[in-house]
């Protein structure tokens, strides 16, 4: 009795041992095909982390897409694009062409000069004020301050000529122009903020909208190039009357002098 029951005890341990021994097998499997598995799943990770940096490396930047898209002309504006923007109601056919860059200290200088005395000139008929607004900047220093502030631009000239030129000599003077190597145009919020300064602008949620959609982005990229083909404008500022370019005046004096040297009166 005592030895069959010892024989069968030895037996049963064996086919313990035997059981958890296959167990055991079958745990460092799992553990083997689970580290697999995760070593699989980290190198289709990393594989489509660095598949998703190339697909973002090689998508068209904000500016890119607007080179391409359809524009959208603000009104008063005309020619192809909307690029010709020729403000007054003169009935005489002299001309004050500007030719400026939103980020350029000169034009701010120039604005903060005698840009009140440009804009009277046109108010009061004596001639009609045109512009074409150059965004060479950007390129120049980095950034898109310059395209971003002439899509606003462009918001504030459908919304009005004259919230159009209020806005301009805000963005032009001494208080919210920023230094030329910043670029704080590029900030949407920045450019609503100089915008409520503007009668016309000031909590206007038509241009605020227009400006965070980039309503004008297309049209501001179209307004650069045309900036880039103007003949005999090689910096910003450039003054032309009548398709003539001046020495550009920095006094009420001279701007009077040279629109006198140039036949133009009321």
């Amino acid at each position: 009795m005592s030895k069959r029951n010892s024989q069968a005890a030895k037996s049963a341990a064996r086919e313990r041992l035997r059981q958890e021994r296959e167990r055991q097998a079958k745990r460092d499997k799992v553990k083997r095909q689970s580290i697999v598995a995760a070593s699989i799943v980290g190198v289709l990770a990393i594989a489509g982390g660095i598949s998703y940096a190339v697909v973002q490396m090689n998508e068209p930047s904000k500016w890119e897409k607007a080179a391409d898209a359809k524009v959208t002309a603000p009104a008063n504006t005309s020619g192809k694009n909307g690029t010709t923007v020729t403000l007054g109601e003169s009935k005489s056919d002299n001309v004050v062409h500007l030719y400026e860059d939103p980020r350029c200290p000169g034009c701010a200088s120039f604005e903060q000069g005698i840009g009140e005395a440009v804009n009277k000139g046109m108010e009061d008929g004596t001639y009609k004020l045109s512009f074409t607004i150059g965004t060479f900047l950007d390129g120049n220093l980095g950034g898109e301050g310059s395209k971003n502030a002439l899509s606003a631009l462009g918001a504030a000239l459908n919304v009005s000529p004259e919230a159009f030129i209020d806005y301009k000599t805000a963005l032009y003077s001494a208080e919210y122009h920023p230094e030329e190597s910043t670029d704080e145009f590029a900030k949407d919020d920045y450019l609503i903020k100089v915008a409520n300064s503007v009668d016309a602008l000031k909590d206007n949620k038509k241009f605020q909208d227009a400006v965070e959609k980039g309503t004008y982005d297309a049209w501001a990229v179209k307004m650069g190039d045309s900036f880039q083909k103007a003949e005999g404008v090689e910096s910003t500022p450039t003054v032309k009357i009548n398709d003539k370019v001046i020495e550009t005046p920095s006094t009420d004096a001279e701007w009077q002098k040279a629109l006198k040297d140039a036949g133009v009166t009321k």
